[in-house]
């Protein structure tokens, strides 16, 4: 079974997709509010971790990194891949435009939570860095709060707590210099 979001309501559509092939496409309607949507079945490149996937943290490891989300009385245990340059992290909403959306329902966390930057140093290794949006509840590494204007070096397995929710930095796997 897989799960199809309406681009309205977000609402989610479960249907078997063995029934259908490749390429083919398919034309859903929202119980919810009625929108009309289609899609194409075909692989996609990346695939945004679902609730009944099994998040794995080495499929991103490659690149930039990620974040683990962890589960909570809010969500599902996320794995979330990092790019290049900033990293704007908050709760995912229809109509913010945000790198890093956290599938969740946490009040607590704003839409525009937090910042990672990842850049590499003259040495070509990858530097990471966290600073706050700035947020509502403010943005916790290691239980200490950051300032507005704190510019954090983090490093693989910091712990970083927005809102009600926590995640975890896992940097990527870098070559020997």
């Amino acid at each position: 079974m897989k799960r199809v979001r309406c681009p309205k309501c977000e609402n989610y559509l479960t249907f078997d997709e063995t029934k259908y092939t490749e390429g083919q496409s398919l034309v859903f309607t929202c119980e919810q509010c009625k929108k009309e949507f289609s899609i194409r079945l075909g692989k996609t490149k990346m695939q945004v971790p679902q609730k009944e996937d099994k998040p794995d943290e080495e499929e991103f490891k490659e690149a930039f990194g990620n974040i683990t989300v962890i589960e909570n009385v809010f969500g599902f245990k996320q794995v979330l891949p990092l790019e290049e340059g900033d990293n704007v992290i908050g709760r995912r909403c229809v109509g913010t435009i945000i790198n890093v959306p956290v599938e969740s329902s946490d009040m607590s966390m704003d839409r525009r939570h937090c910042i990672i930057n990842v850049k590499r140093n003259k040495q070509g290794a990858l530097v990471y860095t966290l600073r706050d949006a700035p947020s509502l509840t403010g943005t916790f590494l290691n239980n200490e709060i950051l300032n507005d204007k704190d510019r954090i070096r983090i490093e693989d397995g910091a712990i970083v707590t927005i809102g009600a929710t926590t995640f975890i930095l896992h940097t990527a796997k870098q070559e020997e210099l």
